[in-house]
């Protein structure tokens, strides 16, 4: 490793510890290979006052829910020094007992909790501490050897073998400095947990951490050279549906399923031991809560992932059974990441923020096991002492922090057709904001930016295009791992005039994108509606099906077919759990559909005002696109889970519908 150490924007703190302290902590933040996902924590020792004006000694240390890459001052809760030493001093210390007394020591009680291993950095004498999970350093502690190797590695630090973080932690390595202390060390190395650095200034501390994962990085380069990584093969989209469906089935809730098929991952999910090795465990406990203690393994029949998971479940159940103590309420029996045999690894979550951070864990468990591997064997902590991790009642209070009513599409994915505007887009909108993972489509190529601005995907898509319906349905499939709600909703309003004007241009137009195209595309995600979550067709039709007015023959024709199409649809499709519904919506003024020459067009028709002519309704009220899209939102959710072949007009009350 390098030191990134820019003496320039060092210099910028102006001596400010504090601000030495973010940038440093910055500085291992930035490199997975010390820091993964708001793992490992810092600390800065500084002379402070209280409310008061009085001198005291602080510990600034990194506060619940920082991550190091990112973090600012305020991420940094101030404790009282002194007495935070003395609860190291304890026999013994609860969860419950450390929390309280830590929250009770910080001078700014609206601060962020401080980091579970507070005590630890607080008698550990230097003014500067890093933490990290060097994955380099575990590799090595994970091993049958992992004793001889670092006591060779690492005669200028104290090494300490493995027990739990928080008090038992800090209270081992307070025994140990009473012993010996750390005049003549740089570090400590504790088995399967990571590294600690120390130092009074900051470039020092930074650097001794940077040095003594270096030194790991050398010792396994020299004796281990990666395995040729493997192309991807193709991926059975349906198969990776199947999979996906069945654990969110396990989980009881929808599930992304975001596979990795870069040519490492394939290399590893083709090892022909890759079940055994896989499944020893993660490179620390910490993962465990991510993660799971192993994966899901899952080869053989496209059928088989439903078995693997259900057999994944039975054993998970087994070992909650087996390591349980009184008053434990077992987690979810679904796994985190499933290696998928010869096409890589699939994470799942209902965020795509967490499929990354499982996916990122995932990338170095595999580069961490075959480096173990090659060098004398992977061999983690025990299945009881991961187990202890994982049901760690502050570990378990971090889960619970967020928890609140869960979004209506957590975990769904949605795919809306003429997305980059109007209805569709205001559909996106609101599908996001309810937890879906959204893909627009659309011939605008604006789509793609606005798509991304929501957190989704964007493509430019001619849904005339039949190639390209097909590879938008697929590329959907494959990033995100299925399809659970299709919204169909491009369409166009053309060729105004007498059926007896109508240009045959316009007709056969508006009949090939509103009903034609719309039947294609349906066509192409049936397959994977099946296999989705709740899954639901929301079409968007119009008023003018049960009340249709001169003047607009094939936009009427095409709309009454599209209606026709979906009650086909909603017939077919029931007995396989997709629900097919129909959005009539009327007078919609702020889409692409209505220009201003429409408008005005039509408003002369009925001898009215515009502004009299958007209100013409029973409700005297104009429709937005938001009103729409919020009704298919809601359509698509499982408010309606017992409604397929309705037609919900969404017009403010037609007295000719009425």
């Amino acid at each position: 490793m390098d030191s990134q150490w820019n003496e320039e924007d060092a210099g910028q703190c102006n001596g400010d510890d504090l601000a030495l302290r973010v940038y440093t902590s910055r500085l291992l933040g930035a490199d997975a290979r010390l820091v993964m996902h708001g793992g490992g924590n810092t600390s800065v020792k500084v002379h402070g006052r209280d409310f008061f004006g009085r001198e005291l000694d602080l510990l600034y240390v990194k506060g619940s829910g920082w991550d190091l890459a990112t973090i600012e001052k305020p991420g940094f809760p101030a404790l009282r020094l002194e007495e935070t030493c003395m609860l190291a001093e304890l026999e013994r210390l609860s969860d419950v007992d450390m929390t309280r007394e830590l929250r009770a020591l910080m001078v700014d009680p609206g601060a962020p909790a401080p980091s579970v291993e507070a005590i630890l950095h607080a008698v550990i004498p230097h003014r500067f501490v890093d933490h990290t999970h060097a994955d380099a350093v575990v590799t090595l502690t994970n091993n049958p050897q992992g004793d001889a190797i670092i006591a060779e590695l690492y005669p200028d630090c104290l090494i300490l073998p493995y027990v739990m973080p928080g008090f038992v932690l800090a209270k081992q390595v307070w025994v140990a400095l009473q012993e010996e202390g750390l005049q003549s060390y740089k570090g400590i190395i504790l088995a399967h947990h990571g590294v600690f650095t120390f130092a009074d200034d900051a470039r020092t501390a930074y650097e001794n951490m940077i040095e003594l994962v270096t030194r790991a990085e050398a010792y396994i380069s020299e004796r281990y050279a990666p395995a040729r990584d493997r192309a991807a093969s193709a991926v059975d989209l349906l198969a990776l549906a199947r999979i996906r469906r069945a654990v969110s089935e396990q989980r009881g809730e929808a599930q992304l399923a975001v596979l990795d098929d870069s040519s490492d991952a394939v290399a590893f999910a083709a090892r022909p031991d890759v079940a055994e090795i896989a499944t020893r465990g993660p490179i620390t406990p910490d993962h465990v809560i991510r993660t799971k203690r192993i994966p899901l393994i899952v080869e053989g029949e496209p059928d088989s992932s439903v078995s693997a998971v259900a057999q994944f479940a039975r054993d998970y159940e087994a070992y909650f059974a087996e390591h349980a103590t009184e008053n434990l309420t077992m987690l979810d029996t679904a796994p985190r990441i499933a290696i998928w045999r010869d096409h890589g690894s699939i994470a799942i979550s209902s965020t795509l923020k967490d499929c990354r951070v499982v996916s990122d864990i995932a990338r170095h468990t595999r580069a961490a096991i075959q480096a173990g591997e090659a060098l004398g064997g992977w061999d983690t902590l025990s299945a009881g002492e991961i187990f202890e991790l994982e049901y760690w009642s502050l570990e378990q209070a971090k889960l619970k922090k967020g928890s609140g009513e869960t979004p209506a599409h957590l975990g769904k994915i949605a795919l809306v057709s003429g997305a980059a505007s109007g209805i569709g887009y205001q559909t996106c909108r609101e599908l996001a904001a309810a937890g879906a993972v959204v893909v627009g489509l659309d011939v605008d190529a604006s789509v793609v930016v606005s798509l991304a601005d929501l957190g989704g995907v964007g493509i430019e898509c001619d849904v005339l295009d039949d190639a390209a319906v097909i590879a938008a349905v697929n590329s959907t499939v494959k990033q995100f791992g299925g399809l659970d709600i299709l919204v169909c909703n491009a369409g166009v309003f053309l060729g105004q005039g007498s059926v007896e004007e109508m240009n045959i241009a316009d007709w056969e137009r508006v009949i090939a994108i509103n009903l034609t195209a719309t039947q294609r595309l349906m066509s192409v995600a049936i397959p994977f509606l099946r296999l989705g979550v709740s899954p639901a067709i929301v079409v968007v039709g119009s008023r003018n099906v049960s009340a249709p007015g001169p003047g607009a023959s094939a936009y009427s024709v095409s709309k009454a077919g599209l209606t026709q199409l979906a009650r086909v649809a909603a017939l077919e499709l029931a007995p396989e759990g997709v629900r097919v519904n129909v959005i009539h919506p009327d007078a919609v003024f702020d889409t692409g559909l209505w220009t201003g020459e429409v408008l005005a067009s039509s408003a002369q028709r009925y001898g009215v005002s515009v502004e009299n002519y958007k209100t013409r309704n029973l409700l005297g009220t104009e429709i937005r696109a938001v009103d729409v899209a919020r009704m298919i939102a809601a359509v698509a959710s499982d408010l309606f889970a017992a409604t397929t072949g309705a037609q919900v007009p969404v017009d403010g009350g037609n007295d000719r519908v009425i």
